[in-house]
């Protein structure tokens, strides 16, 4: 029975691939990807491989030719950027896998990969210490409606907020909506990380006031973006190599402070 395997790159420099995820790939004799997160993988790692590429919109025919590669006898990788189970192709695969009956003929796995939000909280300091949610700003399989009662709730219930795809060039007013549903349970200091193209090549990290998320502001920011937006609790700190952010856990009030 030939393996379908879908991986998550994690961000996209190579020493954050997963080693079961570059396992996978050693052994395939398929690879199916986006071409741009095809483009983040050493090459040695496509060397001799059959290449399934398709660019965005084309998910559905890109997992098809994977299992069909798959049950024709291939062992195949499926590429996912980030982790392929957060916004990711590992439900797609499923889905189709089962909606076809191609769960009896082939090995279907998932290999985590770093998730966008976590690399991000990584580069920002540590926003994420506490309860968060993440949201997606594309509107494209969910209706609008329901992502924005999504941002409401988790910005009223006080959740640290993570944004994935948060603005691109035909859609430039969600972000902006979304962010004034976030400032009527938020105070204008609360801090605000923008991650671009996080341990990639052009790699932005900032950390700013909600009340800077300006038109100006926002302009910069785009699909390559990741934002995190802090609860109350949330705290700019000044490092050597720029502003952070931090949402305690709690440790330092419930604990004597050794230093």
């Amino acid at each position: 029975m030939a393996r379908l395997t879908i991986i998550g790159l994690g961000p996209g420099a190579a020493a954050l691939l997963a080693p079961m995820a570059r396992q996978a790939m050693e052994s395939a004799h398929v690879v199916a990807g986006y071409g741009t997160y095809l483009d983040l993988l050493e090459p040695e790692l496509l060397a001799g491989k059959e290449i399934i590429e398709s660019g965005m919109m084309r998910e559905m025919q890109r997992v098809q030719a994977a299992i069909d590669a798959t049950r024709a006898g291939k062992d195949t990788v499926l590429v996912s950027s980030g982790d392929p189970g957060v916004y990711g192709m590992a439900g797609l695969a499923w889905e189709l896998a089962e909606e076809c009956g191609a769960l009896a003929d082939i090995e279907l796995s998932v290999v985590p990969g770093i998730p966008a939000l976590c690399a991000a909280a990584a580069l920002l300091g540590a926003p994420l210490m506490h309860d968060f949610a993440s949201v997606s700003l594309s509107d494209l399989l969910t209706p609008w409606e329901v992502i924005e009662r999504r941002v409401e709730l988790a910005a009223q219930a006080d959740f640290v907020l993570a944004i994935y795809n948060p603005r691109s060039k035909r859609r430039d007013w969600q972000l902006p909506r979304a962010l004034e549903l976030i400032r009527r349970h938020r105070g204008p200091r609360t801090p605000v990380g923008h991650v671009r193209n996080g341990y990639r090549q052009d790699q932005l990290v900032d950390v700013i006031a909600l009340d800077g998320m300006d038109g100006a502001y926002i302009e910069r920011v785009d699909m390559l973006s990741l934002l995190i937006v802090g609860n109350n609790a949330t705290r700019f700190v000044s490092a050597p190599g720029g502003r952070r952010m931090l949402t305690p856990r709690g440790y330092m009030d419930k604990y004597v402070k050794k230093c």
